[in-house]
């Protein structure tokens, strides 16, 4: 059996009261002082590498001790039977099971993170919020919808502005305009490379690598190697488009009158919806909310006539918000400007990523689950394009979910360089290369001080093997 001895302390340094051995068991602390009262944890100890696993963690003072002896006893009894080590690394940290002690320490990164996966084209993207969550929530409305009680909508969802976040719009606008102006000005300094094959990989460096993973149709014929050509900005930041709504809660659009709407920036649409005004580009503004009961809309305040679509020869009003021909309408910069420039459309690049994340919890945005397309409104649209995977079974359409902040603006990962002018990459030392979003690796090869949140996934403190070392890794 195991004797312990607990003694209330109030010395400020940490005290072991009953010291576990090497080959583990049970162990007492007190820590230092909080509220009057000394901190206290017990626990069970095992040798590396499980280490120790909390019981019970209290300031209640020295009298809440023996109110946890049911925690201790059964702590001991783990220790003492002869059951499987993952029966016994259990955790009694608050009075509900499977929470984790919080961390008060934030923006802590770990030191390597494994490469984003790349999703399999033959199959259904996952679903942003748990399939169950979504079963919950759909049983819930059609509670209410059989009881005849409208389903509570909150601002944004009902049709009416939120207005905390009519200035993160602008905000996001204005930083998207900048992030444009930005890389356009940086491509002319910085060499960026793409495939020309129905591969979507994109190289920042003077030269492409020599990693075989093309994935385009003719990839066999080149054994899998790349075929580069000059890239533009829109290898650098994704192009992604949707359909231009005056009343997103309106009629839907239809396969035959989907030219009938403008396609512009998946941004700005969601900027125009959260409260920005551009004249060519009206959007409906209510004053009183729609009302549903269930998935049907009994209150949209009537349908009004849409105006007819912007179209002029002369001038493009979203000439500065759209990537399309960025790169002819900026002169190359200065060579002092670059860092300059780097370090601002980096910034911006952060501040449009936080304020559509920002508007995407008040706003409805969908996405295809089987192709890019991105629809800003609370349902998708019936156009009949979708040419994915089973797209046959679905007669073209769309299979809508709800949008990722990635599918609106894509990170678009490439290979980190560490040496832009140095020799290519290479396929064998593939696993000790990082990645990092195109924007990033831009920005940073310009000369920009890049967020630490992007340093794991770059491996910067991985040393490359070189010569007989590198040519002897498998």
């Amino acid at each position: 059996m195991f004797g312990f001895f607990f003694k209330a302390t109030r010395q400020l340094e940490d005290r072991w009261l009953h010291a576990p051995d090497a080959s583990g068991g049970f162990y007492l602390f007190l820590g230092p002082i909080s509220n009057g009262y000394p901190h206290w944890q017990c626990g069970v100890y095992e040798p590396a590498p499980f280490c120790t696993q909390i019981i019970y963690s209290s300031t209640e003072g020295s009298n809440a001790y023996p109110n946890h002896l049911y925690e201790i006893s059964f702590a001991h009894k783990l220790l003492s039977q002869k059951v499987p080590t993952a029966l016994r690394t259990l955790s009694y940290t608050s009075q509900e099971y499977g929470k984790e002690p919080v961390s008060k320490k934030r923006d802590v990164y770990r030191q390597n993170v494994d490469l984003p996966a790349i999703l399999p084209k033959k199959k259904k993207k996952p679903y942003p919020i748990p399939i169950k969550q979504i079963k919950r929530a759909a049983k819930a409305d059609k509670e209410l919808a059989q009881r005849g009680i409208e389903k509570p909508l909150e601002p944004g969802k009902n049709g009416l502005l939120v207005p905390d976040l009519i200035p993160v719009a602008h905000q996001v606008l204005d930083a998207w305009k900048i992030l444009i102006k930005g890389l356009s000005h940086l491509l002319h300094v910085i060499p960026v490379y793409a495939c020309r094959s129905e591969c979507s990989e994109v190289h920042v460096a003077h030269s492409g690598h020599h990693i075989q993973d093309c994935l385009g149709s003719t990839s066999a014929m080149r054994r899998s190697f790349h075929s580069w050509v000059t890239g533009s900005i829109n290898d650098v930041l994704v192009p992604i488009e949707s359909y231009h709504l005056y009343d997103p809660f309106g009629r839907r659009i239809k396969h035959e009158t989907r030219f009938e709407y403008d396609r512009i920036p998946a941004v700005v649409e969601l900027c125009i919806q959260a409260g920005v005004d551009i004249p060519e580009y009206p959007s409906r503004r209510r004053t009183k909310p729609i009302r549903m009961i269930g998935k049907k809309v009994i209150d949209r305040g009537g349908n009004m006539e849409e105006p007819k679509p912007w179209q002029s020869c002369e001038s493009y009003p979203l000439l500065d918000f759209d990537t399309q021909g960025a790169s002819q309408r900026f002169a190359p910069p200065l060579p002092d400007d670059v860092p300059r420039i780097a370090q601002e459309t980096i910034e911006a690049y952060e501040t449009v990523r936080y304020g559509v994340r920002m508007l995407m919890k008040k706003y409805t945005v969908k996405a295809c689950g089987y192709c890019p397309e991105v629809h800003v409104g609370p349902w998708g649209h019936n156009a009949k394009l979708c040419g994915e995977f089973k797209h046959q079974w679905r007669d073209g359409k769309h299979g809508w979910q709800d949008a990722t902040l990635d599918e609106v603006l894509p990170r678009n990962y490439v290979w980190h360089v560490r040496d832009p002018k140095g020799p290519p990459l290479i396929g064998t030392l593939k696993r000790f290369y990082g990645k990092a979003p195109a924007v990033v690796e831009v920005c940073m090869q310009a000369g920009a001080t890049i967020p630490k949140k992007y340093l794991p996934m770059m491996r910067l403190d991985i040393v490359l093997p070189d010569g007989e070392e590198a040519r002897s890794v498998a």
